[in-house]
């Protein structure tokens, strides 16, 4: 079985929890997540099965989209609302205040990963450190925030801020809501969040886990599998003939005519019936252009 699951994520279930279902669910061994979300997070987790797996690294370099909401004037010790409560502060901010405030974070930035991740320091996760009370030095990585756009704010004896953020892979939304209720000087957490989508996978498509098992059981589970080629959506694209095909194949270079229009950089690699078999990179060499293959996928 080889292609990619779009699965929605319910609460309470770890990402591995999701992957580990679906392996024994379709009885295969070869399965992988595009990247964790929380346990008490929802939303979209593509699972990766057979030759599908191969496009993981490809697909944890794409941004995300998520549906946040931010609790101001409660802070954690995990960020959000799974952790023990460090403090609570009075919050008089106003809506322009809050929305001056999220959109200081829009751009690229050094975030500091959260002790309770599975960031690694020294070999340890970041989390079991976390767990002895132990806290590590962590070194700021630069993550972009493209849009945060606020869709309600509500005030029922707190504030709760409800946004939407568009952003680059290993952006930590939690550790983004404690920044902004900092920002605002009343400290804040995640209390609640959603992918809608991660790369090209969104809502629209994703399916629960029990309609994953309705269709093992009747039968058409395959109907569900999205090819790898989904993974690639808006890349270049080029053909290749039987006998360019087999060079590439074979780890040569194939040289690249100035009539298909492509420049250097990652392509889709169709073989001579149109079928998708592999992601090839157009680089230069001694001034002409030249495919070389970066990932075979074999259906």
């Amino acid at each position: 079985m080889n292609g990619i699951l779009n699965i929605l994520k319910p609460s309470g279930m770890t990402s591995f929890d999701i992957v580990a279902w679906a392996r024994g669910l379709l009885k295969t061994k070869k399965a992988g997540h595009t990247g964790t979300l929380d346990p008490k997070a929802v939303g979209v987790l593509p699972v990766c099965l057979g030759s599908a797996t191969k496009a993981i690294e490809f697909m944890m370099e794409k941004d995300k989209l998520y549906r946040a909401e931010l609790t101001l004037g409660i802070t954690t010790d995990t960020q959000d609302a799974c952790g023990e409560v460090l403090e609570t502060r009075e919050t008089t901010c106003t809506d322009k205040e809050i929305e001056s405030a999220i959109k200081t974070f829009t751009g690229k930035s050094g975030q500091l990963p959260p002790m309770y991740s599975a960031v690694k320091i020294n070999g340890r996760k970041l989390y079991e450190m976390a767990r002895e009370g132990l806290t590590a030095d962590r070194t700021p990585r630069t993550v972009e925030i493209y849009s945060a756009e606020i869709i309600d704010i509500k005030r029922d004896g707190g504030i709760r801020v409800l946004f939407d953020v568009h952003c680059s892979k290993g952006t930590y939304i939690r550790t983004l809501c404690a920044d902004i209720g900092e920002k605002l000087g009343c400290g804040g957490h995640m209390s609640f969040l959603l992918r809608k989508k991660a790369g090209a996978f969104d809502l629209s498509t994703a399916v629960t886990l029990e309609e994953l098992k309705h269709a093992v059981d009747g039968g058409i589970v395959e109907s569900l599998l999205m090819s790898t080629e989904k993974v690639f959506d808006g890349y270049a694209a080029i053909k290749l003939d039987e006998i360019q095909g087999k060079k590439l194949q074979n780890g040569m270079t194939v040289d690249v005519a100035t009539s298909n229009h492509l420049d250097a950089g990652l392509t889709k690699v169709y073989n001579s019936d149109g079928i998708f078999f592999a992601l090839g990179e157009i680089i230069k060499l001694d001034n002409r252009l030249v495919l070389k293959s970066r990932k075979f996928f074999h259906e």
